[in-house]
């Protein structure tokens, strides 16, 4: 990996902290998928900068299925496998909501301050 792309990594983690529920919820709004696809496509939409190791991504979806944003079902993945299926739920399509317009907020005032001279 070249030193440009690790720092982009580096950087990419230390943001990732906080976020990461809102973007497997916005993930979930396209519909029910398992945690490696929820993965996948979280890394597919960044164009790669976002990558979900499974040491996070697991003890997030647990956490959410716990305070009532996902649901969880046992199903067969596109590989004929047995894996766990997430769906958004109201309460957490509301606290999308609510994650999201923070986000907006954070990163709106982050860019007041980088344009300015």
């Amino acid at each position: 990996m070249s030193d440009s792309r690790q720092s982009m990594t580096n950087t990419s983690s230390e943001l990732l902290h906080g976020t990461l529920d809102t973007l497997v919820l916005k993930t979930l709004t396209a519909g029910r998928r398992h945690g490696y696809a929820i993965a996948a496509a979280i890394e597919h939409t960044t164009e790669g900068v976002v990558e979900i190791e499974e040491g996070s991504l697991y003890p997030a979806l647990y956490r959410m299925e716990r305070k009532g944003w996902v649901e969880a079902e046992w199903g067969v993945s596109e590989l004929g496998r047995r894996a766990k299926f997430y769906r958004l739920t109201p309460k957490g399509r509301r606290q999308l909501a609510a994650q999201s317009a923070e986000w907006a907020r954070f990163a709106a005032a982050i860019s007041r301050v980088l344009v300015n001279p």
